[in-house]
């Protein structure tokens, strides 16, 4: 029997399948919201950070540098070098989302996450021929939204009452989640291995200043994957987009 795919079938199984990602990320996001007050911004700014930055990597960076008193321009190309892997999201999903409207793409760009996207570009990919699946989209990244900014929320309550959470160790939870996000996408020689070559290189130049060590992995490690996927013909099928439905508008 052929499933039915609905509007609001989509976007529960966006949010349900994001959950067990934002487990991983609550400590992540009470780590930023305590390690941000204790660096001197105010509730408010700490706050307006996940709000209307809502990039975790970027926000703890950025709110340090501003705690430091650094200039804007820094603070803008350190983050901006920081988020840089955002464009290669974009250019993985852009098949998948080219039929939208600016009303689509405005919303679910700012809403990008890594979380999202390992959730996303495994629906977009699925066989089935469901137009709605841009509404899967939609249902994980505010569920991922609102989940980071309560526990940001809660992370500045506690930061004004635990000094110094990160001792704890909770950053545990955010790395064994990233592994479980990596794990699923490994299929081929060519994946295991640009994955492998990227993440020894991210160790290797880990001291590189302003983490461009970070985007110069990024690229090694695209760059074994394809030199790889040309030796062995090895690639990962993608299966078809589905087609284009121009007439959906984000819901009120």
């Amino acid at each position: 029997m052929t499933e039915v795919h609905t509007r609001r079938s989509e976007f529960l199984a966006g949010m349900r399948d994001t959950v067990p990602l934002e487990i991983g990320s609550i400590p992540f996001g009470i780590i930023f919201g305590a390690l941000a007050v204790n660096s001197g911004l105010s509730p408010a700014a700490a706050m307006g950070f996940s709000i209307f930055v809502y990039a975790g990597s970027a926000q703890f960076i950025g709110s340090n540098l501003v705690a430091q008193g650094v200039g804007i321009p820094l603070i803008v190309f350190t983050t901006f070098i920081i988020n840089v892997r955002h464009a290669l999201y974009g250019a993985t999903l852009a098949p998948h989302m080219k039929h939208l409207s600016q009303r689509w793409l405005l919303p679910l760009g700012f809403w990008l996450t890594d979380e999202t996207f390992a959730m996303v570009v495994i629906r977009y990919n699925k066989p089935d021929s469901s137009p709605f699946k841009h509404w899967y989209h939609l249902g994980s990244s505010i569920t991922m939204y609102i989940n980071w900014n309560f526990w940001t929320f809660i992370g500045i309550v506690a930061g004004q009452r635990i000094p110094d959470l990160s001792q704890y160790g909770l950053a545990f939870a955010m790395d064994v989640t990233f592994i479980g996000m990596i794990m699923p996408q490994l299929k081929n020689r060519p994946m295991v291995l640009a994955a492998l070559v990227a993440g020894f290189s991210a160790v290797a130049l880990n001291n590189v200043p302003n983490k461009l060590g970070l985007i110069i992995a990024v690229f090694i490690g695209i760059a074994v994957g394809l030199i790889t996927e040309m030796l062995t013909g090895e690639t990962t099928p993608v299966d078809p987009v589905a087609q284009p439905i121009t007439t959906e508008e984000i819901p009120s």
